[in-house]
């Protein structure tokens, strides 16, 4: 009977066993199917989607600058790559000269049968002519033989040239590769800025893009009223090109932000500054963590009108100080140029130009 009760007690076990097993496992379903159902996520305030448009528009606007770095040097590339070309085209100009002239030489040379000197003296019937010639000769051998070394220099030069074209070659093809990863990389984040914008109604996307409500209405304002300058701000700048710097900026409010642009009718934020000085005859960088170099270093408390102001940790947003707190700049593609406070963003540095 014993040998019969532990099989029985086994499968009995078992039989529990699975029961408890299954109802736990269909409990942990339930409870999953619940919790899937009652703890979703919730939709995020509108608060919270500028939060992230800013970042998104904040994480484009490095992008953007690291873009214009690499054009820079792209462009730079480019124009010694044509440079080592142009001048490679004279040198053959001039080998191909020195060329026929030697051949010329040469050509004399088999005609005259290459005699041996002693010979033709010999059999020369006017010795003080041959003579005469002879020295001739010889100076025009001397002459052949610079001509020979000239060939050589140029054959030398020209292909120096040519390994220094194939070197600015492979960077210009490494740079355009960085630039295509770069407008990828800018045009990834602003579709996803965008497509976060378009969650909200008009009127909660009229606050995103890191806007305020009274830097908002100022822009609106000064758009509205068209191009025009403060003569304060002119009047407090520490230089002429200093305020007109200012000047130029003014007439650009209301104009679009494009990344990468510098101008005459759209910006990004460093295009803005660049033009701004451009205009007043001063030739900038092309990009923000260049431009903080740009003349001298000022503290925010010595603030004037034409400073450039620099934010974030990465240097990658820069405006044009004109007084009371106030600059202007190129914000991101929700916001046209117009005047913001400083504080709008966490300062980096300030730097005077002229």
């Amino acid at each position: 009977m014993g040998t019969h009760r532990r099989p029985r007690q086994r499968a009995t076990g078992g039989g529990r066993a699975r029961t408890a097993a299954t109802l736990t496992l269909a409990g942990a379903a339930t409870a999953a199917g619940l919790g899937g159902t009652g703890h979703a996520d919730p939709q995020p305030t509108a608060a919270q989607v500028r939060a992230e448009v800013d970042k998104l528009y904040q994480e484009a606007e490095v992008a953007t600058e690291k873009y214009n770095g690499t054009k820079e040097k792209a462009d730079a590339a480019e124009r010694r790559l044509e440079e080592l070309r142009d001048e490679a085209a004279r040198k053959e100009d001039r080998l191909n000269t020195a060329r026929e002239a030697l051949g010329s030489v040469a050509a004399a040379q088999y005609r005259s049968g290459g005699l041996d000197p002693a010979l033709q003296l010999a059999l020369s019937s006017d010795p003080d002519r041959y003579l005469d010639g002879a020295a001739f000769a010889e100076r025009a051998g001397s002459r052949q033989s610079a001509a020979v070394g000239r060939v050589r220099k140029e054959l030398r030069d020209i292909e120096q040239l040519r390994g220094a074209a194939r070197i600015e070659v492979a960077s210009l093809t490494s740079r355009r590769a960085e630039l295509r990863r770069h407008r990828e990389t800018v045009d990834g984040k602003l579709e996803a800025a965008r497509r976060l914008l378009s969650r909200l109604t008009a009127e909660e996307r009229a606050g995103a893009g890191g806007a305020t409500t009274d830097g908002a209405s100022r822009a609106s304002r000064a758009s509205s009223a068209g191009p025009r300058e403060d003569p304060a701000a002119s009047a407090q700048a520490p230089s002429s090109r200093a305020a007109a710097a200012v000047a130029y900026a003014y007439r650009k409010l209301g104009s679009p932000y494009v990344w990468g642009a510098t101008g005459p009718n759209a910006f990004d934020c460093s295009g803005l500054t660049q033009a701004a000085y451009r205009a007043a005859g001063i030739s900038m960088p092309r990009t923000t963590y260049a431009q903080i170099d740009t003349g001298r270093r000022v503290a925010r408390s010595e603030l004037l009108p034409g400073d450039l102001v620099f934010f974030y940790s990465g240097i990658s947003h820069v405006g044009i100080y004109v007084g009371n707190g106030q600059m202007i700049h190129a914000p991101n593609p929700s916001a046209p140029v117009r005047v913001a406070p400083v504080d709008e963003m966490p300062f980096a540095g300030a730097a005077r130009v002229v």
